[in-house]
């Protein structure tokens, strides 16, 4: 991704969250950054960021049921 004053940050996909629509979107993080961004299925970043805000909740969520999971077994 390439920011308005012209730097270059990397993001890796480390999610993917679908809505009850069935729309996917990708969730990225940049560790360089420590920032999470959200993209939809053509790598465009999300415009609305209430949107992107409850995308990355969902996949918080997500990810803490999974890690209690794994800690079970």
């Amino acid at each position: 991704m390439q920011t308005t004053d012209g730097r270059e940050i990397e993001f890796e996909v480390v999610g993917l969250v679908e809505d009850e629509d069935k729309v996917t979107y990708a969730v990225c993080y940049s560790e360089e950054q420590d920032e999470f961004v959200v993209a939809d299925a053509k790598g465009n970043l999300l415009a609305d960021e209430e949107l992107a805000q409850d995308i990355l909740d969902d996949f918080f969520a997500l990810a803490d049921e999974s890690e209690a999971e794994g800690d079970e077994q």
